[in-house]
């Protein structure tokens, strides 16, 4: 079974904080936020990790953001 990403460290990129799924870094001023695949319950970080959970989360919040565009103010640069 493939496992998922726990934790993403960027060589030479500062990590600046991380939560319970997601990791924050600075780059050129502005903060990367990556969604990994861990898995949180009742503020809880569980042992196991749903592969490619990370990636469906941000998905989910392009989606949303891509429909708020113009309605909401938001800190989405870009999603690559």
């Amino acid at each position: 079974m493939e496992q998922g990403i726990k934790t993403q460290d960027l060589p030479g990129i500062p990590k600046v904080g991380q939560g319970k799924v997601r990791e924050l870094f600075e780059v050129d001023g502005h903060l990367l936020m990556v969604a990994t695949d861990r898995i949180s319950a009742f503020d809880v970080i569980l042992p196991n990790a749903i592969p490619h959970k990370g990636k469906v989360l941000t998905q989910l919040s392009a989606f949303w953001f891509e429909r708020l565009e113009g309605m909401v103010p938001h800190h989405l640069v870009s999603v690559r």
